[in-house]
Protein backbone atom coordinates (compact mmCIF):
# COMPACT_ATOMS: atom_id res chain seq x y z
CA UNK A 1 0.00 0.00 0.00
CA UNK A 2 1.24 3.19 -0.95
CA UNK A 3 -1.63 5.78 -0.12
CA UNK A 4 -3.85 6.00 2.71
CA UNK A 5 -7.23 8.05 2.06
CA UNK A 6 -5.20 9.88 -0.81
CA UNK A 7 -2.38 10.71 0.60
CA UNK A 8 0.53 9.00 0.25
CA UNK A 9 2.57 6.98 2.89
CA UNK A 10 5.99 8.35 3.88
CA UNK A 11 6.80 4.68 4.38
CA UNK A 12 5.12 2.17 1.71
CA UNK A 13 7.16 -1.02 2.81
CA UNK A 14 6.03 -0.41 6.23
CA UNK A 15 2.86 -1.15 8.31
CA UNK A 16 0.09 1.62 8.54
CA UNK A 17 0.72 2.27 12.11
CA UNK A 18 4.74 2.44 11.61
CA UNK A 19 4.01 5.65 9.05
CA UNK A 20 5.61 8.02 11.71
CA UNK A 21 3.93 10.41 14.04
CA UNK A 22 3.84 13.31 11.61
CA UNK A 23 1.38 10.94 9.60
CA UNK A 24 -0.28 10.17 12.49
CA UNK A 25 -0.88 13.41 13.40
CA UNK A 26 -2.10 14.76 10.28
CA UNK A 27 -4.88 11.56 9.94
CA UNK A 28 -6.19 12.33 13.29
CA UNK A 29 -6.60 15.42 12.37
CA UNK A 30 -8.13 15.17 9.47
CA UNK A 31 -10.60 12.75 10.62
CA UNK A 32 -11.79 15.57 13.68
CA UNK A 33 -12.25 17.82 10.79
CA UNK A 34 -14.04 15.92 8.86
CA UNK A 35 -16.23 14.39 12.14
CA UNK A 36 -16.68 18.18 13.16
CA UNK A 37 -18.12 19.09 10.04
CA UNK A 38 -20.27 15.96 9.49
CA UNK A 39 -21.50 16.53 13.01
CA UNK A 40 -21.78 20.16 12.20
CA UNK A 41 -23.79 19.57 8.85
CA UNK A 42 -26.17 17.32 10.74
CA UNK A 43 -27.12 19.68 13.44
CA UNK A 44 -27.12 22.69 11.10
CA UNK A 45 -29.72 20.27 8.69
CA UNK A 46 -31.94 19.62 11.59
CA UNK A 47 -31.45 22.92 13.56
CA UNK A 48 -34.57 24.15 12.52
CA UNK A 49 -36.57 21.27 14.06
CA UNK A 50 -34.80 21.06 17.01
CA UNK A 51 -35.38 24.59 17.23
CA UNK A 52 -39.02 24.72 16.65
CA UNK A 53 -39.62 21.61 19.25
CA UNK A 54 -37.81 23.60 22.09
CA UNK A 55 -39.27 26.38 21.62
CA UNK A 56 -42.95 24.65 21.02
CA UNK A 57 -42.05 23.04 24.36
CA UNK A 58 -40.74 26.20 25.87
CA UNK A 59 -44.15 27.99 25.01
CA UNK A 60 -46.19 25.15 26.42
CA UNK A 61 -44.28 24.96 29.74
CA UNK A 62 -43.26 28.51 30.56
CA UNK A 63 -46.52 30.64 29.45
CA UNK A 64 -46.34 33.56 31.64
CA UNK A 65 -49.97 33.76 32.50
CA UNK A 66 -50.80 36.87 34.90
CA UNK A 67 -53.28 37.10 37.77
CA UNK A 68 -56.71 36.16 37.37
CA UNK A 69 -58.78 39.21 38.06
CA UNK A 70 -60.61 39.43 41.18
CA UNK A 71 -64.18 39.88 41.00
CA UNK A 72 -67.46 40.11 43.06
CA UNK A 73 -69.22 36.94 43.91
CA UNK A 74 -72.22 38.46 42.66
CA UNK A 75 -75.68 38.20 45.23
CA UNK A 76 -76.07 34.75 44.65
CA UNK A 77 -72.75 32.84 46.02
CA UNK A 78 -74.21 30.68 48.62
CA UNK A 79 -71.15 30.40 50.42
CA UNK A 80 -72.48 31.65 53.34
CA UNK A 81 -71.37 35.09 52.60
CA UNK A 82 -74.86 35.95 51.82
CA UNK A 83 -77.53 33.44 53.12
CA UNK A 84 -76.96 29.86 52.24
CA UNK A 85 -73.90 27.83 52.79
CA UNK A 86 -73.77 24.75 50.29
CA UNK A 87 -70.04 24.52 51.24
CA UNK A 88 -70.70 23.06 54.66
CA UNK A 89 -73.24 20.60 52.90
CA UNK A 90 -71.89 16.59 52.94
CA UNK A 91 -71.51 16.03 49.04
CA UNK A 92 -70.67 19.00 48.04
CA UNK A 93 -67.04 17.95 46.93
CA UNK A 94 -67.91 16.37 43.40
CA UNK A 95 -67.57 16.62 39.39
CA UNK A 96 -70.73 16.33 37.63
CA UNK A 97 -73.10 19.12 39.24
CA UNK A 98 -75.98 19.17 37.31
CA UNK A 99 -78.29 17.39 39.83
CA UNK A 100 -79.07 18.95 43.28
CA UNK A 101 -77.52 16.60 46.18
CA UNK A 102 -78.27 15.93 49.74
CA UNK A 103 -81.62 15.84 50.42
CA UNK A 104 -82.56 17.96 47.74
CA UNK A 105 -83.70 16.60 44.09
CA UNK A 106 -83.50 18.08 40.98
CA UNK A 107 -81.58 18.49 37.76
CA UNK A 108 -80.51 21.16 35.53
CA UNK A 109 -81.29 20.73 31.74
CA UNK A 110 -79.36 22.31 29.07
CA UNK A 111 -76.40 22.19 26.60
CA UNK A 112 -73.94 19.92 28.53
CA UNK A 113 -70.34 21.09 29.21
CA UNK A 114 -67.22 20.75 30.89
CA UNK A 115 -65.56 23.40 32.64
CA UNK A 116 -61.83 22.79 33.27
CA UNK A 117 -59.89 24.63 35.42
CA UNK A 118 -55.73 24.51 35.27
CA UNK A 119 -54.34 26.91 38.86
CA UNK A 120 -51.04 28.29 38.84
CA UNK A 121 -49.38 29.44 41.62
CA UNK A 122 -47.84 32.38 40.83
CA UNK A 123 -46.10 32.91 44.25
CA UNK A 124 -43.94 29.85 43.03
CA UNK A 125 -43.25 30.64 39.65
CA UNK A 126 -45.94 29.57 38.08
CA UNK A 127 -46.06 25.94 39.10
CA UNK A 128 -49.12 23.72 38.90
CA UNK A 129 -51.49 24.47 42.01
CA UNK A 130 -52.15 21.06 43.48
CA UNK A 131 -54.19 20.91 46.64
CA UNK A 132 -56.61 24.42 46.36
CA UNK A 133 -60.31 23.62 46.75
CA UNK A 134 -62.47 25.55 43.73
CA UNK A 135 -65.89 26.05 43.96
CA UNK A 136 -67.80 26.47 41.08
CA UNK A 137 -71.48 28.03 40.19
CA UNK A 138 -73.56 29.58 37.83
CA UNK A 139 -76.93 29.82 37.04
CA UNK A 140 -79.35 27.53 34.99
CA UNK A 141 -80.46 27.75 30.86
CA UNK A 142 -83.10 30.20 32.50
CA UNK A 143 -81.41 32.41 34.43
CA UNK A 144 -82.06 30.95 37.88
CA UNK A 145 -79.69 30.69 40.47
CA UNK A 146 -80.09 27.57 42.92
CA UNK A 147 -81.26 28.21 46.40
CA UNK A 148 -82.11 31.99 45.75
CA UNK A 149 -84.34 32.30 42.70
CA UNK A 150 -87.81 31.70 42.58
CA UNK A 151 -88.72 28.63 41.84
CA UNK A 152 -85.41 27.16 42.34
CA UNK A 153 -85.17 28.03 46.04
CA UNK A 154 -85.42 24.06 46.96
CA UNK A 155 -82.17 23.09 44.65
CA UNK A 156 -78.45 23.22 44.98
CA UNK A 157 -77.54 22.12 41.62
CA UNK A 158 -75.06 23.88 39.47
CA UNK A 159 -72.26 24.39 42.55
CA UNK A 160 -69.61 22.14 44.08
CA UNK A 161 -66.15 21.60 44.72
CA UNK A 162 -63.58 19.80 43.24
CA UNK A 163 -59.72 19.44 44.64
CA UNK A 164 -57.00 20.26 42.43
CA UNK A 165 -54.81 17.48 41.36
CA UNK A 166 -51.35 17.29 40.60
CA UNK A 167 -51.54 19.55 37.59
CA UNK A 168 -53.59 22.63 39.29
CA UNK A 169 -56.43 20.68 37.71
CA UNK A 170 -60.53 20.85 38.54
CA UNK A 171 -63.13 19.17 35.75
CA UNK A 172 -66.48 20.13 36.27
CA UNK A 173 -69.99 18.39 34.43
CA UNK A 174 -72.35 20.94 33.73
CA UNK A 175 -74.32 22.72 31.20
CA UNK A 176 -73.81 25.83 29.24
CA UNK A 177 -75.41 28.67 31.53
CA UNK A 178 -77.77 31.68 30.28
CA UNK A 179 -77.62 34.85 29.40
CA UNK A 180 -79.77 37.23 31.66
CA UNK A 181 -80.61 40.58 31.55
CA UNK A 182 -77.43 43.13 31.84
CA UNK A 183 -74.64 40.32 32.10
CA UNK A 184 -72.25 38.35 29.68
CA UNK A 185 -73.12 34.28 30.18
CA UNK A 186 -70.00 33.84 32.82
CA UNK A 187 -69.54 31.08 35.53
CA UNK A 188 -68.78 31.80 38.93
CA UNK A 189 -65.21 30.27 40.83
CA UNK A 190 -63.99 30.36 44.34
CA UNK A 191 -60.58 28.95 44.72
CA UNK A 192 -59.14 27.91 48.57
CA UNK A 193 -56.49 27.21 49.65
CA UNK A 194 -57.41 23.51 51.06
CA UNK A 195 -60.64 21.70 51.49
CA UNK A 196 -60.85 22.26 55.10
CA UNK A 197 -60.67 26.28 54.27
CA UNK A 198 -64.17 25.89 51.77
CA UNK A 199 -66.64 26.27 54.91
CA UNK A 200 -65.38 30.18 55.25
CA UNK A 201 -65.71 32.42 52.28
CA UNK A 202 -63.24 34.47 53.95
CA UNK A 203 -60.63 32.36 53.35
CA UNK A 204 -60.69 32.11 49.69
CA UNK A 205 -57.41 33.21 47.96
CA UNK A 206 -59.03 34.08 44.76
CA UNK A 207 -62.72 35.30 43.48
CA UNK A 208 -63.25 35.68 40.20
CA UNK A 209 -65.26 34.79 36.88
CA UNK A 210 -65.19 33.03 33.70
CA UNK A 211 -66.54 34.37 30.56
CA UNK A 212 -68.13 32.17 27.88
CA UNK A 213 -67.45 32.99 23.63
CA UNK A 214 -70.04 34.47 21.60
CA UNK A 215 -69.81 32.61 18.60
CA UNK A 216 -70.38 29.67 21.05
CA UNK A 217 -73.34 31.36 23.25
CA UNK A 218 -75.00 32.19 19.74
CA UNK A 219 -74.93 28.64 18.99
CA UNK A 220 -76.14 26.99 22.18
CA UNK A 221 -79.15 29.71 22.69
CA UNK A 222 -80.65 28.61 19.50
CA UNK A 223 -81.39 25.19 21.58
CA UNK A 224 -84.83 25.00 23.46
CA UNK A 225 -84.67 26.23 26.77
CA UNK A 226 -82.61 29.39 26.03
CA UNK A 227 -84.92 31.58 24.04
CA UNK A 228 -84.54 34.47 26.29
CA UNK A 229 -80.64 34.40 26.07
CA UNK A 230 -81.27 35.41 22.45
CA UNK A 231 -82.30 38.43 23.37
CA UNK A 232 -80.41 39.29 26.10
CA UNK A 233 -77.06 38.74 24.28
CA UNK A 234 -77.77 41.35 22.09
CA UNK A 235 -78.36 43.87 24.49
CA UNK A 236 -74.50 43.46 25.93
CA UNK A 237 -71.54 43.00 25.08
CA UNK A 238 -68.23 41.79 26.44
CA UNK A 239 -67.01 45.57 26.24
CA UNK A 240 -69.83 46.47 28.73
CA UNK A 241 -70.47 44.29 30.99
CA UNK A 242 -70.29 45.61 34.03
CA UNK A 243 -67.30 42.95 35.37
CA UNK A 244 -65.45 41.79 31.98
CA UNK A 245 -65.82 45.24 30.34
CA UNK A 246 -62.61 46.90 31.79
CA UNK A 247 -60.50 44.65 29.33
CA UNK A 248 -62.76 42.62 27.00
CA UNK A 249 -62.18 39.42 29.48
CA UNK A 250 -58.60 39.32 28.30
CA UNK A 251 -57.77 36.86 31.07
CA UNK A 252 -61.37 35.20 31.59
CA UNK A 253 -62.54 34.51 28.46
CA UNK A 254 -62.59 30.32 28.35
CA UNK A 255 -61.75 28.17 25.34
CA UNK A 256 -64.21 26.29 23.94
CA UNK A 257 -64.46 23.13 22.01
CA UNK A 258 -66.52 20.47 21.32
CA UNK A 259 -70.28 20.98 19.73
CA UNK A 260 -74.02 21.42 21.34
CA UNK A 261 -74.49 18.00 20.38
CA UNK A 262 -71.99 16.01 21.22
CA UNK A 263 -71.19 18.43 24.58
CA UNK A 264 -69.10 21.61 24.69
CA UNK A 265 -65.36 21.26 26.46
CA UNK A 266 -64.63 24.95 28.52
CA UNK A 267 -61.14 25.31 29.85
CA UNK A 268 -59.05 28.49 31.15
CA UNK A 269 -55.93 28.88 33.10
CA UNK A 270 -55.70 30.70 36.31
CA UNK A 271 -53.27 32.50 37.45
CA UNK A 272 -53.23 32.37 41.49
CA UNK A 273 -50.60 34.92 43.63
CA UNK A 274 -51.32 34.27 47.62
CA UNK A 275 -48.75 37.51 47.90
CA UNK A 276 -51.30 40.08 47.12
CA UNK A 277 -54.44 40.57 49.06
CA UNK A 278 -58.08 39.39 47.85
CA UNK A 279 -59.98 41.97 46.63
CA UNK A 280 -63.04 40.08 45.33
CA UNK A 281 -65.83 38.26 47.02
CA UNK A 282 -69.30 39.02 48.07
CA UNK A 283 -70.94 42.44 47.62
CA UNK A 284 -70.82 45.41 50.21
CA UNK A 285 -73.92 45.34 52.57
CA UNK A 286 -75.05 42.74 54.42
CA UNK A 287 -78.50 41.50 53.43
CA UNK A 288 -79.37 39.32 50.51
CA UNK A 289 -81.00 41.15 47.15
CA UNK A 290 -84.14 42.43 48.16
CA UNK A 291 -86.85 40.00 48.85
CA UNK A 292 -84.63 37.13 48.39
CA UNK A 293 -84.56 34.04 48.12
CA UNK A 294 -86.88 34.92 45.38
CA UNK A 295 -85.75 36.82 42.26
CA UNK A 296 -85.63 34.73 39.43
CA UNK A 297 -84.93 33.77 35.56
CA UNK A 298 -85.98 35.38 32.35
CA UNK A 299 -89.87 34.07 33.88
CA UNK A 300 -89.16 35.26 36.64
CA UNK A 301 -90.10 38.95 39.02
CA UNK A 302 -86.94 40.64 38.56
CA UNK A 303 -85.51 42.51 35.57
CA UNK A 304 -86.67 41.14 32.47
CA UNK A 305 -84.40 38.36 31.85
CA UNK A 306 -82.39 38.66 35.13
CA UNK A 307 -81.91 36.75 38.20
CA UNK A 308 -84.18 39.04 39.65
CA UNK A 309 -83.98 40.88 43.18
CA UNK A 310 -82.11 44.14 44.13
CA UNK A 311 -78.26 44.14 45.15
CA UNK A 312 -77.77 44.56 48.88
CA UNK A 313 -77.80 47.68 50.27
CA UNK A 314 -74.85 49.75 49.36
CA UNK A 315 -73.71 47.38 46.64
CA UNK A 316 -73.00 48.07 43.22
CA UNK A 317 -75.73 47.79 39.95
CA UNK A 318 -74.92 46.61 36.30
CA UNK A 319 -76.64 47.87 33.39
CA UNK A 320 -80.72 48.12 33.86
CA UNK A 321 -80.31 47.87 37.63
CA UNK A 322 -79.28 44.58 37.84
CA UNK A 323 -76.62 43.30 40.64
CA UNK A 324 -73.46 42.07 39.16
CA UNK A 325 -73.66 38.34 40.07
Amino acid sequence: MTTYEGHELPKPGEELVDQGLAFDLGTIRRRQVLRAFGLGAMALGLGGCGTDRETATTAETNTAIGEIPDETAGPYPGDGSNGPNVLTESGVIRSDIRTSFGDLTGTAEGVPMTLTLTIKDLANSSAAYAGVAVYVWHCNRAGEYSLYSTGVTEQNYLRGVQIADANGEVRFTSVFPACYSGRWPHVHFEVYPDQASITDASKAIATSQVALPKEICDEVFKQTGYEASVTNLTQISLDDDNVFGEDSAAMQLATVTGSVTSGLAASLEVGVDTTTTPTGGQLTGDGAPSGAPGGGGPSGGGPSGGPGGAPPSGGMRGPSGTPPS
